[in-house]
């Protein structure tokens, strides 16, 4: 396990070294959460340093805010800067046509509406979650809700063929909260051979705020490998 271990965290970070030769001067750029995105914050305070860049970065999680400030990375707000270059962020899971699951660390809300803000959105991650179908490895599809339709969503889910399980939080009594004050369900589908076609009913429920579905909005993935970190992008 341990010797595991070391390559998964070597492929991250060398997934997060790719992906962060894309930030120039000038750039204002979105940031991800997750522990793959920890080794690109960290170097990319290193790159500002080292470069004397001015890069401004609107972080999705408090998270990631704590690392920025931690790294020496100024940080600002889409409504200062509605127009971002790009994104770096991770996945939980990646087909072979780069669409995601995303929201296992619980901010896919914010994660998709930077993602969405954003001229290139770059992913990284290990290649263990590299699937060829999503939902593949009983992989769920986070929903992030508002508590008051939880009960109502989760007739929904199941009327969609899904099995809703709301996260329960570590540490703590009760359900996982998110940086927004909501809940998340994740929603079990097994194999999604239509995630857009999954994606918008889900969407239609309403209470729903966000799903973890991001699909067509990759253009590349830096997949670290056990010695190699492979670039994939998006078929225009």
């Amino acid at each position: 396990m341990k010797h595991e271990n070391n390559w998964v965290e070597k492929a991250k970070k060398n997934a997060a070294l790719e992906a962060v030769k894309h930030v120039e001067d000038n750039c204002v750029i979105g940031l991800g959460s997750g522990s793959t995105i920890a080794y690109a914050v960290e170097e990319l305070g290193k790159k500002i340093k080292l470069e004397n860049l001015r890069v401004k970065a609107v972080p999705t999680s408090y998270q990631t805010l704590m690392l920025a400030v931690r790294y020496g990375i100024p940080t600002t707000i889409l409504d200062e800067n509605p127009r971002l270059d790009l994104t770096i962020d991770g996945a939980d899971q990646i087909d072979e046509a780069l669409n995601l699951i995303k929201g296992m660390g619980g901010a896919l809300a914010r994660e998709k509406i930077v993602a969405s803000a954003s001229e290139t959105l770059i992913i990284i991650a290990d290649e263990r979650k590299k699937a060829k179908i999503l939902g593949e490895n009983s992989q769920p599809v986070p929903i992030e809700v508002l508590p008051f339709a939880v009960s109502h969503v989760t007739l929904k889910i199941k009327a969609l063929g899904g099995k809703p399980q709301i996260r329960e939080g570590a540490g703590k009594v009760g359900p996982v909260v998110t940086d927004n004050g909501n809940f998340i369900i994740d929603a079990y589908f097994g194999l999604i051979k239509n995630p857009a076609e999954l994606e918008r009913k889900i969407k239609a429920i309403p209470g729903v705020v966000e799903t973890g579905l991001f699909v067509g909005m990759t253009d590349i993935v830096y997949l670290g490998k056990h010695y190699k970190v492979e670039k994939l992008e998006r078929k225009k």
